[in-house]
């Protein structure tokens, strides 16, 4: 593939490429060199690139030794929320490290060698803002950048991308207090923009193709400014607005619904043993005021 500029785009449309040329990640590796290297002059302002979770994992020195991968989900796990067994062992959907919800935590045993696991990284927004802030010096360009892993939904089967850490790109789009193209007022929806984008990216990135970062052009209105960080490094709550969003300290931090918040906290077989253990401990405490 040459490094030929595309033409530019229409503003209602959208395009998503992979950059090719990358090879293979390894500990300490330089991404910003690699993905900016692969890219050469095809990247333009307000481009946004979709990095697959896994080469940002191996470059941070997250693939370990795992003889045991049930041990090393539970190591990353917080929470769990549901479990299920099947013929091979127990499906265990848990709150890991990071605040996400995953089947597994997150812990992946592929594109990885034998006798070895790949956990997230440790913080996926702050690599992120490292990463666009190295990629926005080099080239100049002003750039949204999020990290992608694939989840499971609810209600729905298969998986897709989301974005687990952001940067210099909103990831919320709150159409609250705006009118639909009736005249009715929205109260509810806010679009998760960033997850859209990385299951968009998904489609030309694939998983077994080998081509972990996509580039994603026609959404420069949700690109803003990076978080301002002070000396030690402390990310200072400013934020820039763009449109129908604020790209702000959080990055994709905003897309975590706390579990309070949560209508499914739990999975079906928890939620009966916290209600029946909840049941028999006041049943305990009435039969002892009991006179």
């Amino acid at each position: 593939m040459t490094d030929q500029v595309p033409a530019p785009l229409p503003d209602d449309a959208l395009s998503v490429f992979v950059l090719e040329g990358i090879g293979e990640v390894g500990a300490g590796d330089d991404l910003a060199v690699l993905i900016a290297g692969a890219a050469g002059a095809r990247l333009e302002h307000g481009d946004i690139l979709a990095v697959t979770s896994k080469i940002v994992s191996k470059a941070e020195g997250r693939q370990v030794a795992a003889a045991d991968r049930e041990q090393a989900i539970t190591d990353e796990t917080v929470r769990v929320v549901a479990t299920r067994a099947f013929p091979g062992g127990v499906t265990r959907i848990v709150e890991n490290r990071q605040g996400l919800v995953m089947a597994a935590a997150g812990v992946d045993a592929s594109n990885t060698p034998d006798g070895t696991v790949l956990l997230l990284p440790v913080d996926p927004d702050a690599s992120a803002r490292a990463l666009c802030q190295a990629l926005r010096t080099s080239t100049g360009l002003r750039l949204g950048l999020i990290i992608t892993d694939t989840a499971g939904r609810p209600w729905r089967e298969g998986q897709t991308d989301i974005a687990i850490g952001a940067a210099g790109v909103a990831v919320l789009d709150d159409l609250r207090g705006t009118d639909d193209a009736f005249g009715r007022r929205l109260d509810v929806t806010v679009a998760a923009v960033a997850d859209e984008i990385a299951g968009a990216a998904d489609l030309v990135k694939g998983k077994t193709s080998g081509h972990p970062v996509a580039v994603l052009r026609g959404l420069g209105r949700l690109v803003g400014e990076l978080d301002e960080v002070d000396a030690r490094g402390s990310v200072v709550a400013r934020g820039s607005v763009v449109a129908g969003g604020t790209v702000d300290a959080r990055g994709a931090t905003r897309l975590l619904r706390p579990s309070e918040n949560d209508m499914f906290r739990l999975g079906s077989a928890e939620a009966h043993a916290e209600g029946f253990a909840d049941g028999y401990a006041a049943g305990l405490a009435a039969a002892s005021a009991t006179p």
